[in-house]
């Protein structure tokens, strides 16, 4: 038993030190490794199976509102980075050049793709010359690479994995309507795939993308009680087809400037996912995202007969989930403590008296309750086990993150909640970007949006200056 135990021993309790539990779910579950770059990490394959299960999904939802995909280069020129002034300004500090080719140096630098808002602009110059060429709604999958000074797995590292739409449209409210299409499709995937409630909103001045006339947001709430941005929608106005020269002749002969937009997602999804459901004993994965939904684990399985029959369980189950078997020599102790740091959502353990009573046991991860489905269920009764551990665990973030939402409707207020209550803090502000700078500055604590469906006026006054305000903002700290 002491073996036994050993894998989650290695953890640290998230009670003890947040931080260092998430590194450590991060690493047992095998989910990366450091690589000798500093700042990058490798992506294993339990990590990487996530991702893919991500960008399909996303994927299919995106090509059902006509994204088409594209890929643009890796390397931007500094001239053309250099067009748009306030674009540049915000990514200037985790920008990465290049400045040699092979032995020689280069006549321009290179700028390694932090975002390819410029290559698209540059691109659509070229290919929009009339309204029938417009909408173009495109997409890339791809990585980038951002300097930042301190990184942690999946959360923020040098180079990381997204995807980026970038589209193109006549009118100002067909740009509109993308940005806000894209972000609700967004949250829609986090709450219905990856089980993660998130509040809708715009960002402040502050906050939003550099460039952009507009940015939208979703924000999660992790088990600690800070914030994480998961997902981002840009109106860009007609900003960037003024400096890129993106004109195009309408129906009525004249030029005009197309609107634009941006949209994204990246794989800090999967430390979401690791940081909303984790617990001491590691991963907990929704279904709906999990690589393998079903290990089926053999108890006894030097026995006569039970190996072939668990081969064929997982047989049946993998026509109606993604089912693995378990068929190593190591113990079945050993083989439970493994699927649950895991995050595998149900376990099916089979052994010789539950043959010969035509039924096995069902282990689910996030309640650890025992099922008790006869044999000739199996097919039935695991998807229905599945979908209601997918619905229990997107209402127990819920609720966790409702019950982590707190009021202050005046700075002492602020402050004791930012200090003693981890958590969302609602509170009105009066738009003045120094209220905004002193929240920062004193307590560490940003706005995270402006939210669309709750826009409670609970005080007259800003919860900072306590001059007149009418904006309700969602306030925390964040990753």
């Amino acid at each position: 038993m002491a073996k036994e135990k050993k894998l989650v021993e290695a953890i640290t309790s998230m009670e003890e030190d947040f931080a260092q539990w998430y590194t450590d779910v991060v690493k047992k579950a095998e989910l990366m490794d450091y690589s000798s770059v500093r700042g990058c990490m490798i992506f294993k394959p339990a990590g990487y199976a996530i991702w893919e299960n991500i960008q399909k999904e996303l994927d299919r939802r995106f090509k059902e509102t006509g994204v088409e995909n594209v890929y643009m280069p890796l390397f931007i020129p500094e001239s053309l980075l250099e067009k748009e002034k306030d674009h540049v300004e915000g990514f200037a500090p985790e920008v990465a050049w290049v400045t040699q080719g092979g032995l020689n140096e280069l006549p321009e630098r290179l700028c390694v793709r932090p975002t390819s808002e410029t290559l698209f602009c540059d691109f659509y110059k070229n290919i929009v010359h009339s309204y029938r060429d417009l909408p173009k709604v495109y997409n890339q999958w791809c990585s980038v690479v951002r300097w930042e000074k301190e990184t942690r797995p999946f959360l923020r590292s040098r180079e990381f994995l997204w995807q980026e739409g970038h589209t193109a449209h006549a009118t100002a409210e067909e740009a509109k309507e993308r940005t806000i299409q894209m972000l609700n499709l967004y949250a829609d995937f986090c709450e219905q795939v990856l089980a993660i409630p998130v509040i809708r909103g715009q960002k402040t001045e502050k906050e939003k993308f550099a460039g952009a006339e507009a940015t939208y947001t979703i924000e999660a709430l992790m088990h600690d009680g800070k914030a994480l941005q998961s997902g981002t929608s840009h109106n860009f106005g007609d900003g960037f087809a003024k400096a890129f020269g993106i004109q195009y002749t309408d129906k009525d002969n004249t030029l005009k400037y197309v609107h634009q937009t941006s949209w994204g997602m990246t794989t800090r999804l999967i430390g979401a996912l690791i940081m909303v459901h984790g617990d001491n004993d590691g991963l907990v994965l929704p279904p709906h995202i999990a690589p393998v939904q079903a290990m089926v684990i053999p108890i006894q399985q030097h026995r006569e007969g039970v190996l072939d029959k668990a081969e064929e369980v997982r047989e049946r189950l993998g026509k109606v989930c993604r089912a693995k078997l378990d068929d190593s020599d190591k113990s079945p102790g050993w083989k439970f403590s493994e699927q649950e740091m895991r995050g595998i959502p149900v376990r099916v353990e089979l052994g010789p008296k539950d043959i010969e009573a035509g039924k096995c046991v069902v282990v689910r991860r996030d309640t650890r309750e025992k099922i008790e489905v006869a044999l000739d269920e199996l097919e039935v009764k695991v998807p229905e086990i599945l979908e209601t551990i997918q619905k229990d665990m997107y209402e127990r973030a819920k609720k966790h993150r409702d019950a982590h939402i707190w009021d202050a409707h005046n700075y002492d207020e602020f402050k004791d909640i930012a200090e003693n209550k981890p958590g969302f803090i609602r509170g009105m502000w009066c738009e003045d970007r120094a209220c905004e700078d002193k929240i920062k500055e004193e307590l560490a604590v940003t706005s995270r949006c402006m939210p669309f469906e709750d826009q409670e006026q609970i005080s007259d006054v800003c919860v900072c200056c306590g001059k007149p305000a009418h904006k309700l903002v969602y306030w925390g700290k964040a990753y």
